[in-house]
């Protein structure tokens, strides 16, 4: 029998209903300065109203039950990465420069060695990124937590001309869509992760033939961070969307920067699939959909590009030290995410 998202505790259908149901109680909040609505993956706020005034754009996340492999492995100096990762990544896909970070750490117990290295990947990660990390909270709360467990979420604000904000509104039918290669799983899709390779040490410790190597060394590998490769790249090229491939997958997420009566076509053939995808497609038995709408399925970022300039962008990307591939295109099919 499959093992899908949902069947791993995970209600997508829910997810969305939520996001619909809230928004009639969030743009309550908003004033002129608020550009945008709740979809994009960064959140605007206005400095002015010149065409070339600065905008502040925000993003918050955190690294969802990839946690629980850092308690089963105690290991705890990366997971600030992902947390970082999770909210930086956002925020350049519109064009913004992340400027600072603060982090949200809560625990049952608070150990300061543990702390200090949760908080060590969290300064890791935001030097990669090129931004502050200026504060944050730490919350003892016996109880509430379980014993040795701990929950992290992050924020960050970037900074960027509301002429240059990427927002996909000058996207065409026929533009190509270029993939920058992901670390491995991200921090999307670990309910289900958990659910195929479990929480036992012993077994995540054991070498897996068709992984070539054992889960563990696998299931804490940071998130990728692509802060300074946008940033150098949209100096260069005119990028008129980007995506980043977080929770739903290419499914749901290219989408997001598609104008209105277009839709995707995505060649699953034109990059490389880690292993790791490979064994958890094995393991799970699902189909090809599926996991397009649970894992980033080896690429992190699309861009959204004119064809002509496509292998250049390409080109710039392997010079900058990232694996890129151009992966599809954009079609007249409304809606539509062909793979």
């Amino acid at each position: 029998m499959a093992i899908d998202y949902k069947s791993a505790g995970v209600d997508v259908e829910a997810g969305y209903k939520a996001v619909k149901l809230m928004k009639e109680y969030v743009k309550t909040t908003y004033n002129e300065s608020v550009l945008g609505d709740l979809g994009s993956f960064g959140g605007f706020y206005a400095l002015g109203d010149k065409e070339d005034s600065d905008c502040l754009v925000a993003g918050t996340d955190g690294v969802g039950t990839k946690l629980k492999y850092a308690f089963v492995l105690d290991k705890h100096d990366t997971i600030g990465i992902d947390a970082v990762a999770m909210c930086v990544n956002d925020i350049v896909c519109q064009g913004a420069k992340p400027l600072l970070f603060l982090d949200y750490i809560a625990l049952s117990k608070l150990v300061p060695e543990k702390v200090a290295e949760i908080v060590k990947g969290v300064s890791d990660g935001c030097r990669q990124a090129g931004c502050a990390l200026i504060g944050g909270e730490t919350a003892e709360m016996p109880g509430f937590y379980a014993q040795d467990e701990y929950d992290i979420a992050g924020f960050s604000v970037g900074i960027v001309k509301k002429n240059k904000i990427i927002n996909g509104k000058s996207i065409k039918v026929g533009d190509a869509l270029v993939g920058i290669a992901s670390s491995g799983i991200h921090s999307n899709g670990y309910s289900l992760v958990r659910k195929l390779f479990g929480e036992d040490k012993e077994s995540l410790n054991k070498f897996n033939e068709t992984l070539g190597c054992t889960p563990a060394e696998l299931v804490l590998t940071p998130t990728k961070i692509y802060v300074k490769t946008i940033l150098s790249l949209i100096e260069k090229f005119e990028i008129k969307g980007i995506a980043h491939i977080t929770g739903g997958g290419f499914i749901e997420n290219v989408p997001r920067i598609i104008p209105s009566g277009m839709g995707v076509k995505i060649d699953r053939n034109s990059y490389p699939l880690p292993r790791i995808f490979k064994a958890l497609q094995e393991i799970a038995g699902i189909d090809d959909r599926k996991m397009c709408n649970t894992f980033n399925m080896g690429i992190g970022m699309v861009l959204a590009v004119d064809k002509s300039i496509a292998a250049a962008v390409v080109s710039e990307l392997k010079a900058l030290g990232e694996e890129a591939y151009v992966i599809g295109e954009v079609t007249d099919k409304d809606g539509q995410v062909e793979l």
